[in-house]
């Protein structure tokens, strides 16, 4: 016997639903910084502490935070299909996996977290250029209009961050990695302050 169940897409509650599932993933992210970040003041002579590393904490917990927010624009979407569904999950997953290697389970290995940083940074610099690619497909989501609402700012943003991000996972000179992350979380903090006028 077919089934014959109604698609999901058009109804008013798909969109709280998305929600929901995205705020698990982005609430176990912020879970995994938090935590990480607490063990510093737990045992601070345990691990020697990377401020480069610090930095991308910082700038992962204000992504996250941001991620969520701006995901309220998802509601501009008028109907719903399981590959849209997916592709926001895979978005928000990226998060997740990118503040996971932040923070291992273990450090036992490594002498301390630039050890460990720069031992893992050709992954976490692959996810973060991912994040910003996939950025692209997600703002396409909310409609052209709102695409274009960021102006040529956008696409030269994205290109710079992917190209900075690739370079990041090529060069283990600490200036670039101190400069690539300081600005990183300068343009962060500056976006959001522009973008949710919270200077006016």
């Amino acid at each position: 016997m077919e089934n014959h169940l109604a698609s999901p897409g058009a109804t008013p509650e798909v969109f709280a639903h998305v929600r929901i599932i995205i705020g698990i993933v982005l609430g176990l992210c912020i879970s995994r910084l938090l935590t990480g970040f607490a063990r510093f003041v737990q045992h601070p002579a345990r691990q020697i502490i990377y401020p480069v590393h610090l930095a991308w904490v910082a700038f992962m917990f204000l992504a996250v935070v941001h991620f969520w927010w701006f995901e309220f624009y998802l509601h501009r979407i008028q109907t719903w299909d399981f590959e849209t569904y997916f592709y926001i999950i895979i978005y928000a997953s990226l998060y997740f996996l990118a503040c996971t290697l932040l923070f291992p389970d273990h450090m036992e290995e490594y002498t301390g977290y630039r050890d460990y940083f720069m031992s893992r940074r050709k992954w976490f610099f692959s996810l973060l250029a991912l994040i910003f690619i996939v950025d692209i497909g997600d703002t396409v989501l909310k409609g052209w209009k709102h695409y274009h609402s960021f102006g040529a700012e956008y696409p030269l943003r994205t290109a710079a961050f992917v190209l900075g991000s690739i370079a990041a996972i090529f060069t283990s000179n600490q200036r670039f990695h101190a400069l690539f992350v300081t600005l990183m979380l300068v343009y962060e903090v500056a976006f959001i302050m522009w973008q949710y006028a919270v200077l006016d």
